[in-house]
Parts: C-alpha cells; sequence; structure tokens
C-alpha cells in the first residue's frame, strides 16, 4: 500500500485542528529538524550534551567530547539544533567572552530517545559485525572498502 505524500510547503490540519507534519513529504519541515537530529554530528551532539554532568557545556567542552568533529561542523549544528529549539545557547557577558549550550526540555526528550537507539545499535555491533563479514564474504569485498550510498 503506498503512502499519500502530499508536497504543501504548509502542514496541513488534522480533524481536531492540529498542525500535522508528514516527514515523507518533501516540503514538510519536519524533515529538516529529522535530518538535524539524525545526521552523525547532531546526534552526537544532543547525546553528549545530555551526557554533560552540568546543566550547561562550553564549545571547546563539546568539541573535546564529540571526537573528530571539527569546530565549524559543531558551529552549523549548534545553531540548526538551537533553531529548531532543541538547543539553547546562553552568551555569558564576560571577559574573555563565554558561551554556555545546554539542551531544551525538547531537546533532552530527543536525547533520550537517540541515547536508547544509541544503546541498540552498541549492545548489538556482534550482529553487525558478523553480516558485515558474511556480506563482504559474499560480495569478495575487503573489511577495508568504503561504505557507498545508495544501492545497485
Amino acid at each position: 500500500m503506498e503512502c499519500e505524500r502530499t508536497a504543501e510547503a504548509r502542514p496541513a490540519e488534522d480533524a481536531a485542528g492540529d498542525l500535522a507534519f508528514d516527514v515523507f513529504a518533501r516540503a514538510c519541515p519536519s524533515r529538516a529538524t529529522l535530518e538535524h537530529v539524525t545526521g552523525k554530528w547532531g546526534s552526537l551532539t544532543l547525546t553528549a550534551l545530555s551526557r554533560t554532568p552540568t546543566s550547561s557545556c562550553r564549545f571547546n567542552e563539546l568539541r573535546r567530547r564529540v571526537d573528530g568533529v571539527s569546530e565549524k561542523m559543531l558551529s552549523q549544528t549548534l545553531h540548526a539544533l538551537e533553531r529548531d529549539g532543541l538547543v539553547h545557547r546562553e552568551a555569558q557577558p564576560v571577559n574573555p567572552p563565554r558561551v554556555d549550550y545546554r539542551l531544551t526540555p525538547l531537546g533532552h526528550a530527543v536525547a533520550e530517545r537517540l541515547l536508547a537507539l544509541i544503546g541498540l545499535v552498541e549492545e548489538r555491533m556482534p550482529e553487525v559485525l558478523a553480516a558485515r563479514e558474511a556480506y563482504d564474504g559474499r560480495r569478495g569485498t575487503s573489511a577495508e572498502a568504503p561504505a557507498g550510498r545508495g544501492g545497485r
């Protein structure tokens, strides 16, 4: 059965008068937020902030926690998450300037679900690695072969 997809720029209202969003619709704003949340740097940034022992985290502290992220990419990620209402940015009026980041209540709810997904993935990695090995054996490829996007 095919899903109906609307290409409207605005979300439709459902019978109760609430806005109905459809992430499968190209123009639905929920799609961009899903990309921000589930992208590599977005998910790692949100979960790193959720594991902060204090309520907030400075930029360089966050950058150290999210191993491998560039300063530019972390900055772009934080801006996108702030715009979506998941992260709160607070500039302290001190010299030298200090900026703290913390999750909003919505950010905490999203991070909680991401942590559950991350836990599942980490727990099941032996199965994933076995599947990769079996796949590579069938295809005659090595483990070092780059993972491509899409299919044939």
